[in-house]
Parts: C-alpha cells; structure tokens; sequence
C-alpha cells in the first residue's frame, strides 16, 4: 500500500486526538479512502495493525457505512440520488441516462474507466431534486437534457487528457 507522506502524518497526527486509538477508525478510513480512492483489503489490515485492532472490526466499520469503497472506481464519480423526492422528479431516468451515456451499470467502473455511476442514498437537496452529485459538485435539478450535457463536459475533459 502507498500511501503519500503527507498522508502518513496526518494519520499519525489523527490519532493523537483520541485518547483511544479504536476511535481514530473513521477518520483514518476517510484519510487513506482520500489518497488512495478505496479501502483495499491491504489498507484495511495496516489501518487495524495501526490501531492495535483486528482487521474484522475495520471490515465492520467498512462494510457498515456506504460511504467507504471497497473496489476502485472510475476518475470520475457520478452520484445519483435515488430517494423518494428525487425519484418522484426523475432521478431514475436519470441515473438511467447516465447509464445510457457511459455504457456503465451502477458501481460499475466504465470500460474507458473514466466514471463509476452510482445511484445513492438522500444527498441532502431534496427541494431540488433530481440531485446529482459529480466528485464534489452537487448538481440540482437535473433533467434528461442536463444529464446529457453533464455527460459531454465529463467526455471532453477525458478526451483532452488524452490528446497529446
């Protein structure tokens, strides 16, 4: 596992804030999920072996929260909020377009391996539903054209990183 240096203190720093290392399990999750873009098995041993644990009470708290990967996913992570008021606006066509644009199933990393579309719980912008959540940017609103066009910026960004 290669885990940057800056990382590294910072997860050695983090657990100095708890007066029990067992307590310091989400923050180094957060940390290495962060650096690495998942928690591989690997990750999840060496987080356990640092915090004097054994590797199935991490794989409980992994497995516990939704938040936390287990497989790597595309450079692009495009999340489509599936509850009641975004379904009841469209969020299943949606997700469906998404689908459709990248030839991806949800948690499925794309064949380009440009994005992993997943179709997620509550991301707290009910009143502006369809809500899509792309890495870090929240997207509300979002109709079948807005999917369309969200999905051709992600395609030209991947395209000019490939042109020489």
């Amino acid at each position: 596992m290669n885990l940057q240096p800056t990382t590294l203190q910072k997860i050695d720093e983090v657990i100095t804030h708890y007066p029990v290392k067992r307590s310091a399990t989400l923050p180094l999750l957060h940390l290495v999920q962060e650096d690495l873009g998942w928690i591989s098995p690997e990750a999840m041993e060496w987080i356990a072996a640092k915090l004097e644990l054994q590797p199935i009470n991490i794989y409980e708290v992994v497995t516990f929260y939704p938040m936390f990967r287990q497989k790597p996913i595309g450079r692009r992570h495009i999340k489509v909020c599936r509850t009641l008021s975004c379904a009841l606006t469209g969020g299943y066509k949606v997700c469906a377009e998404f689908q459709k644009q990248f030839g991806s199933q949800p948690g499925a990393v794309s064949a380009d391996g440009e994005v992993t579309i997943d179709f997620v719980e509550c991301l707290a912008s009910c009143g502006t539903g369809p809500v899509v959540m792309i890495d870090d940017d929240l997207h509300v609103k979002v109709d079948l054209a807005r999917a369309q066009q969200l999905s051709a910026q992600i395609k030209a960004g991947a395209k000019a990183r490939s042109t020489p």
